[in-house]
């Protein structure tokens, strides 16, 4: 008589796939990177005050308004100016969280020159869309001092939307060269998985992911035109078999096909509201204890480090739910995968291989507080649940 499929034990056995040391590795760098949470935090408010000591910003905008420059332009000046000069004091600290770290535990290859200039073109990148942002921000702040805070979760929607249609185009080619996926069993799967799923099958790439992380990953990004399939080439560098690409693209096609970009878009716009709200009632209050007293006003842009500090304060208390709604949308990705794909051991098989840089078993407290993706071991049970259970329908009678 066939014994009968155990989940907890299919599960531990894939976890065991990975020695002792390589889950003490991980648990390692997983709670470390607990702690670059606040570090991370204590640095930005370190960075903003000393900006504001240094009283450049202040100073920029004097110069612009004696030169009657527009205050759409004095915006865009400050605000780019006072991104480049925060990436500059805080290139210490992205070096070392960014690049050295995950050196030091294996997840990249990548030289620190390759990661200097990337950082450098990220960094021009960032300056000139949120630039643009903070001069729609400080627009919406002048014709509506009362009830801007209000509008600027229209103004995030925006803003994020346009970037998801922008970024496979212009600026993830900037990073990484994409190839048309090669003729093969691999691409015939994914395109026939991309008709059967609502994904445009003629946009199937794959992209020298290896060339930053070791991390093993796809994804389906963009929107309507400009959505498209994309492996990272890790992905066949670490063996993959067919059961493995079927079930991570299937997971992909998931957040695609139930347009998790598009709510969790939404609910941080609506977030946006909350905190701009708390940032139009603190902002006079946290510029008096950060010494910025040059700062005339909520609607001076060289106030921006102030907003800065407020913001990091508010992303530091909002972690546990943010990473609640990116957890959610990627439990449903899980299920998407294995209901329309019906690969419950490609897609474990897959998960193993992230432990690396996301230990396995953490407690549900940490969990909730610190993981932005459900942890790997209940994923796999997950999915070995739903294989016990379709082999159970399988059996006659049953």
């Amino acid at each position: 008589m066939a014994q009968a499929f155990d989940p907890a034990a299919a599960t531990a056995a894939y976890l065991a796939t990975l020695p002792p040391a390589a889950h003490a590795k991980a648990a390692a760098y997983t709670h470390g990177g607990h702690w670059l949470l606040l570090w991370g935090f204590l640095v930005a408010v370190l960075v903003s005050w000393l900006i504001v000591r240094s009283g450049v910003l202040p100073g920029l905008r004097r110069r612009l308004e004696r030169r009657r420059a527009r205050p759409l332009l004095t915006s865009l000046v400050v605000g780019i100016v006072y991104l480049l000069v925060d990436g500059v004091l805080s290139l210490p600290w992205s070096a070392y969280s960014g690049w050295w770290r995950q050196k030091q535990y294996g997840l990249t290859s990548q030289a620190f020159t390759g990661w200097l200039g990337e950082a450098a073109i990220s960094l021009a990148i960032s300056a000139v869309v949120m630039g643009l942002f903070f001069v729609a921000l400080y627009a919406l702040i002048r014709k509506a001092p009362r009830t801007w805070w209000l509008w600027s979760g229209g103004l995030t929607a925006v803003f994020i939307t346009v970037m998801m249609v922008l970024a496979p185009i212009y600026i993830e080619p900037i990073f990484n060269h994409y190839t048309p996926a090669p003729p093969g069993p691999v691409r015939d799967t994914v395109a026939a998985m991309a008709r059967a799923n609502g994904v445009p099958a003629d946009k199937i790439f794959v992209y020298n992911g290896s060339k930053q992380s070791n991390a093993y990953t796809a994804n389906v990004s963009g929107l309507f035109g400009s959505a498209r399939v994309a492996m990272s080439d890790t992905m066949f560098k670490q063996g993959a078999d067919l059961a493995e690409v079927r079930g991570v693209v299937g997971h992909e096609m998931g957040h695609y096909a139930h347009h998790h970009a598009l709510w969790i878009a939404g609910v941080m716009s609506l977030l946006a509201v909350v905190a701009f709200f708390l940032v139009d009632r603190l902002f006079v209050p946290v510029a008096a204890l950060l010494g910025a007293e040059s700062v005339r006003g909520l609607a001076n842009p060289a106030g921006l480090p102030v907003l800065s500090v407020i913001l990091a304060v508010l992303s530091l208390l909002g972690t546990p739910l943010t990473n609640s709604l990116i957890r959610i949308a990627e439990s449903d990705a899980d299920r998407y995968s294995l209901e329309h794909v019906g690969e419950p051991d490609g897609l474990a098989k897959a998960l193993v291989k992230t432990i690396e840089y996301r230990a396995a078993t953490p407690g549900v407290v940490e969990e909730v507080l610190f993981y932005d993706h459900p942890a790997v071991g209940r994923r796999i049970r997950r999915a070995m649940d739903w294989k016990a259970g379709h082999l159970s329908a399988a059996r006659p009678g049953s």
